[in-house]
């Protein structure tokens, strides 16, 4: 399956379980990779026909914008289900990334790898 991808995409979210952490918003970088079909998209050249990933990254953003999760496990299941439902992608594949969260590291999150088949409702 051919695959659609948005890599870095830093966003600005209130996400953390300690008091200072619900007083600033942090950096967050997403890459996510989502599972699409592009012959179509190929042999039409039409916009229409693709999976639009400006669409997608404008949807994100949005919705992380807004989001005051406590965990980035949690954060990273809402964002990938609303992909799934909202961009009609038969999987997904999501890296959240929360730099500087640890002292030493270049940065902490999750990845994981969602299906619409098997999303959890």
């Amino acid at each position: 399956m051919d695959k659609v991808f948005i890599e870095g995409l830093e966003i600005e979210a209130l996400i953390g379980i300690y008091d200072w952490e619900r007083r600033i918003r942090q950096a967050l970088v997403f890459d996510i990779e989502m599972s699409f079909d592009n012959r179509i998209p190929a042999a039409s050249d039409a916009i229409e026909d693709t999976l639009n990933y400006k669409a997608v990254s404008k949807r994100v953003i949005e919705f992380v914008s807004g989001s005051g999760f406590g965990l980035v496990e949690t954060l990273a299941e809402k964002v990938a289900a609303i992909i799934l439902d909202e961009f009609a992608v038969s999987h997904v594949r999501l890296k959240l990334s929360k730099p500087g969260a640890v002292r030493g590291a270049r940065a902490v999150g999750v990845i994981i790898e969602r299906s619409a088949a098997t999303l959890a409702r």
